[in-house]
């Protein structure tokens, strides 16, 4: 029993001073260290984006003049065609066979005309003489003019047929690109038709189309230098488009024209960006985003992985006397692994950079001092 109880204590020691081994241990250590930086001002641009269709510089739709079945298609989607190149031709049987009546018309009208004239010329010389009345004169003078209306007439319906054979060959109004073609050879086509029989684009020049509310509208004017609109479009910073695919298209654009006008059905204020398009990359009906630059100039930015958020709020560690404190802040905008704050820290303060996961409000650390760039740069961007 006594060799049990002396088991027991030896045992209780040992626990006892095993626990006191390392708290020793633990305050010989320290509080962990962790990185902090000096928070700057910077000028940083970052981007507004806006959702938006492209169309081509020139689009024109393609629709028949005449009724008729397509009889021959020339072009194919994607084609690259010229103004006044042939596109489609229809069918004109019967349109033939009216020309050659109504030529026959034009000739039997002629020669009415030239009937009514003898008949006349033969008149002026007895009126002259007094052999017959003047009477007889005008009334083939009357029949002379009614021959010539009718052959007026006919003249008039011929070329009109004529004119609508020539509509058969269905031509390219502008230089530009075949888009698609949902009619094919054998297909019935009116001018009637709501669907056109193709759409040429010239895409040598692209126009990117999007909108902005009436605040984001009076913002962005606010910013730029100039009194009218027309002064603050000359000064109007460039634009990127973003493809569908991600990627930002290689030629930056130009904001055109600014409408002003709100469209009381969406509340937004239309604009219209330019993109050369030399390369032919762009398609009429492309979707993208637009980015629109917006300059925070000599603002205070903290690195995003300094922040972190609890019930909605922002916040970041202020170092004060080698302790963690949460401080809130006001995140106005996020631009390249950077948050701009507009209020709840200052230049100069120190805050924890990077790490923030095992801190706590309060906690203790031992600052070591980095680089302000050098957080950023350590941060590798993933997808």
């Amino acid at each position: 029993m006594k060799r049990y109880f002396h088991t027991i204590v030896l045992a209780s020691l040992a626990i006892t001073v095993g626990s006191c081994g390392k708290k020793e241990q633990q305050a010989a250590h320290g509080p962990l260290p962790y990185k902090v930086v000096q928070i700057p001002t910077q000028t940083v641009i970052g981007h507004t984006n806006y959702p938006t269709t492209l169309q081509g510089k020139v689009t024109s739709n393609v629709r028949a003049k005449i009724a008729g079945y397509i009889q021959e298609q020339y072009v194919d989607e994607g084609s690259i065609v010229r103004k006044g190149q042939p596109l489609f031709r229809l069918e004109t049987n019967s349109l033939n066979e009216n020309a050659a009546a109504a030529a026959a018309g034009v000739k039997a009208a002629e020669a009415q005309v030239n009937v009514a004239q003898v008949n006349y010329d033969k008149l002026v010389p007895l009126v002259n003489k007094g052999i017959i009345s003047k009477i007889q004169l005008d009334t083939a003078e009357a029949t002379l003019n009614s021959a010539k209306s009718q052959l007026a007439n006919a003249k008039a319906q011929h070329q009109s047929i004529i004119a609508n054979i020539n509509y058969a060959v269905i031509k390219s109004p502008i230089d530009g690109i075949v888009g698609a073609i949902p009619f094919r050879i054998g297909s019935l086509v009116s001018p009637s038709d709501p669907q056109p029989l193709t759409v040429v684009s010239d895409n040598s020049e692209m126009f990117a189309y999007f909108s902005m509310n009436e605040k984001e509208y009076f913002n962005f004017l606010e910013k730029i230098e100039g009194k009218t609109i027309s002064e603050k479009l000359k000064h109007l910073p460039e634009v990127k488009l973003v493809l569908a695919n991600g990627k930002t298209y290689a030629n930056a654009g130009t904001i055109e024209t600014m409408t002003g006008q709100v469209n009381q059905a969406t509340g937004t204020i239309q604009v219209r960006a330019s993109f050369p398009n030399a390369e032919s990359i762009l398609s009429n009906g492309n979707s993208g985003t637009i980015q629109l630059p917006v300059e925070y100039k000599d603002v205070v930015v903290v690195p995003e992985s300094a922040t972190f958020e609890q019930q909605g709020q922002v916040y970041v560690y202020r170092v004060v006397n080698d302790t963690a404190k949460a401080a809130k802040i006001e995140v106005v905008d996020r631009v390249n692994k950077l948050a701009i704050v507009k209020d709840g820290v200052e230049k100069g303060e120190t805050i924890v950079g990077t790490g923030l996961g095992t801190l706590r409000n309060g906690s203790a650390i031992t600052p070591a001092k980095v680089d302000f760039n050098a957080i950023n740069d350590a941060i590798k961007t993933t997808f």
